[in-house]
């Protein structure tokens, strides 16, 4: 609805925003009244039946407040309500009963209809005055919140807009750091050890790749529009290629991982099917396998562990507390604690790729001293993978 307040000048020469008020009533006597206890401070119009009070309802500028008598000639103050309610143009004008009606059952069927509070006949110019600026406030305050509520999810969805444009840029670089190394290795001699730093330079790239592509669909889960395409997928691998690239961290740490399969260390042969997407998992593990290793003390160990039932439970337990502060809402977005430069998106993704693959994510902390993520997934079903 447009802003009904207009300008109205003092004595002084200075203006000053006054709201409008339609007042409706068949007798001219309460008319009378209701313009002389509210004229000095809002801009007044009235109308003495329900067919002209629509009109007036309906032109601009619009009422911030409607005053209806209930007992009027061809319309009651029911009808007008009714009708003032089911138009998307007057609905959200707050309406005050007029009647002299003393019956309980009025009151009730007018707060049914819609109005927001009943003044009882003789009107008080005190109490209305005092009714009429009570409910005008909750009106403004209610059209500041949904301007406040429209920035928001404006500024939301240029947010989306730019973050989205920006990885899609960033591929175009990619393709260069990509292909341009591929060329050379094909067209150039290179001694070993330049050949695996063009090999790097390649794998960085298909992996920056990979993450902006992750984002994407990340963003693209948020919206409700990600299509999920399983796949039987050896996610023990996925999990031992996570655990080499952050190998240089553990070193740093002096931390020994312990990767177990059914509680015994896995054969360099054995593999564990799930229904998943492979690049997903990998991001999740990623994200769950740094996050351990970066809240684990020194000299500490961080246990892995799949366990293979109904579904595949995957066990990641570090040494450190995830403070307490922030246990339950671990899994939020921009959740963080203790790090410089965390986001607070590495949980918080790892719980939308769980719930996107149709499995959980869940913290356990129930052990002293120590911090445990529970991921399951789907496992790969008879004829679709082999455990």
């Amino acid at each position: 609805m447009n802003n009904t307040s207009i300008l109205s000048p003092l004595k002084d020469g200075t203006s000053v925003e006054r709201s409008r008020i339609l007042i409706v009533d068949d007798m001219p006597e309460n008319l009378a009244i209701l313009f002389e206890a509210l004229k000095d401070n809002y801009v007044v119009v009235a109308a003495r039946n329900g067919p002209k009070a629509l009109q007036l309802a309906m032109a601009l500028p619009a009422p911030d407040l409607i005053l209806l008598d209930i007992v009027l000639p061809e319309m009651d103050g029911y009808q007008v309500c009714t009708r003032l309610k089911e138009m998307e143009e007057t609905r959200d004008i707050p309406v005050i009963f007029l009647t002299s009606l003393e019956e309980k059952e009025s009151e009730t069927h007018g707060l049914a209809l819609g109005a927001v509070d009943f003044i009882r006949k003789p009107i008080h110019p005190t109490t209305l005055q005092l009714r009429v600026k009570l409910h005008l406030e909750l009106l403004h305050a209610r059209r500041r919140l949904e301007e406040q509520n429209r920035q928001l999810v404006e500024a939301a969805r240029l947010q989306e807009d730019i973050e989205h444009i920006t990885r899609h840029d960033l591929k175009s670089p990619l393709n260069a750091i990509i292909s341009l190394p591929e060329i050379l290795l094909e067209e150039c001699e290179f001694t070993d050890s330049q050949r695996e730093f063009v090999m790097m330079i390649i794998e960085s790239g298909y992996n920056m790749l990979e993450m902006i592509n992750r984002s994407l669909d990340l963003l693209k889960i948020e919206r409700g529009i990600y299509e999920f395409c399983p796949a039987p997928v050896d996610i023990l691998s996925v999990m031992r290629r996570v655990l080499m690239e952050v190998s240089s961290r553990t070193i740093a740490k002096n931390l020994q991982v312990k990767l177990q399969l059914d509680k015994k260390p896995p054969g360099d042969g054995q593999i564990v099917m799930a229904m998943a997407e492979r690049l997903f998992c990998h991001s999740m593990f990623s994200n769950l396998i740094k996050n351990a290793v970066e809240a684990s003390p020194r000299n500490e160990v961080i246990n892995i562990g799949f366990d293979i039932g109904s579904e595949v439970t995957i066990s990641i337990e570090n040494g450190g507390e995830v403070p307490v502060i922030i246990r339950e809402r671990f899994f939020d977005k921009f959740v963080t604690s203790g790090k410089s430069c965390g986001t607070g998106l590495g949980t918080y993704s790892a719980r939308l790729i769980a719930i996107t693959q149709m499995g959980t994510i869940n913290l356990d902390t129930t052990v002293a001293g120590r911090t445990c993520i529970r991921v399951t997934i789907p496992v790969a079903g008879e004829g679709q993978g082999q455990i």
